[in-house]
């Protein structure tokens, strides 16, 4: 019996989802690279980890979710005409009231978080199910797609689109949460299998497995790692996975480039930070939106410069980039793995209101609740 007393239901879940990714990869039905990093077990956790830091990647994610999505998909230097976000603004939905009200960010990222305390774990068919019910706030195309396909009768595995968009990247962050206490190479295959269960594209998946490990390692430090580790780390996860990618710039105003995304986030977030240009100057010379090849950029870069202070981190993605709600979500994220949920501003904490869906307030809560009892607090024989 594992450390976290594994019935053998969830032994043979997790049994499955290994082997699904390898027959996956032997038909190349999954956009993704076989790299290295499937056989390597993740570096272990303190025995002693503190749930503040989970409590702190997942309320993150929620945090900046929130603070951005009042503003979502405004220009900067638009939304720069107005006061800075540094607080949750009126929401009408909330009777005008200054509090955090969720997106599809935070929807589906605690969706999945249901889903596997239900299942005991990551079932990747039963999450699909899971994200076809209930009305999802600001739905973005591909999802659309996604519930197309689910909805038409084809099976889990092939519903994915293949897009580069950052749909699957704003939600990964749970994924690692049921594997705190074992730290298996599953933890790869789950975040792999979780990523193209919507976004079938390499790219999309490499970003997803790189930015889990990121988040794996961030739980173990009691530190802020050096501003290069943010882009060495994507870089050296990623490029591996990603194979011969062609991606492009969408805007005209980006300098041409053609290839992966890991290769975009070395060359032009490495030379912005060594001629220490702002976050919104960055973000406009790559453009700051919702495809992969501007969102990745746009969160390493801000992390790279702010990721020892959660709170001018957020205020950065939230303010200084176009699709503000999911950068907010990925840099909450990291940031509250980093520094636990003890380091978020406590007003931010206090005042979302913890949604997941029409006017189940508290529902955030209560789930991470339920995640430190399952796999964390508890440790049963």
């Amino acid at each position: 019996m594992s450390a976290l007393g594994k019935s053998n239901k969830e032994t043979i879940m997790t049994t499955t989802n290994r082997e699904i990714l390898e027959r996956l990869f032997h038909q190349r039905t999954i956009n993704l690279v076989r790299g290295r990093i499937f056989d390597q077990a993740p570096s272990p956790l303190p025995t002693d980890l503190d749930f503040d830091k989970v409590e702190g990647m997942m309320l993150g994610l929620a945090i900046g979710d929130a603070l951005g999505n009042t503003s979502e998909g405004q220009l900067p230097s638009v939304r720069r005409g107005r006061k800075e976000i540094r607080d949750y603004l009126p929401n009408r939905h909330a009777e005008g009231r200054r509090v955090g009200l969720p997106s599809d960010d935070t929807q589906l990222a605690f969706w999945t978080l249901q889903q596997m305390l239900d299942d005991g774990g990551f079932v990747p068919a039963h999450v699909a199910e899971r994200f076809s019910r209930g009305r999802i706030f600001g739905i973005g195309s591909t999802m659309k797609q996604f519930l197309r396909n689910y909805k038409s009768g084809l099976p889990w595995e092939q519903c994915g689109a293949p897009s580069a968009g950052n749909g699957a990247l704003m939600r990964i962050a749970p994924i690692l949460i049921p594997h705190l206490k074992t730290g298996t190479t599953d933890l790869w295959a789950d975040a792999a299998l979780c990523a193209m269960l919507t976004h079938n594209d390499a790219g999309s998946t490499a970003a997803c497995v790189a930015l889990v490990s990121m988040l794996w390692q961030l739980l173990a430090m009691t530190a802020p790692p050096p501003a290069q580790w943010w882009l060495e780390t994507y870089v050296d996860t990623a490029r591996e996975l990603e194979g011969d990618t062609r991606y492009r710039p969408r805007s005209e105003r980006v300098e041409a480039y053609e290839g992966p995304i890991w290769r975009f986030v070395q060359e032009r977030v490495g030379a912005a930070f060594l001629n220490n240009r702002s976050v919104l100057d960055a973000g406009d010379s790559w453009y700051s939106g919702a495809y992969l090849l501007e969102t990745v950029p746009s969160v390493i870069y801000i992390l790279m410069r702010h990721g020892h202070d959660p709170e001018e981190a957020i205020v950065r993605a939230v303010n200084d980039t176009k699709d503000n709600d999911t950068v907010g979500a990925i840099v909450g994220a990291a940031v509250g793995a980093l520094h636990g949920r003890a380091g978020l501003p406590s007003r931010w904490i206090d005042n979302l209101l913890g949604r997941t869906a029409d006017g189940d307030d508290g529902r955030v809560f209560n789930l991470l609740e339920s995640a430190a009892l399952k796999w964390v607090r508890t440790n049963p024989s």
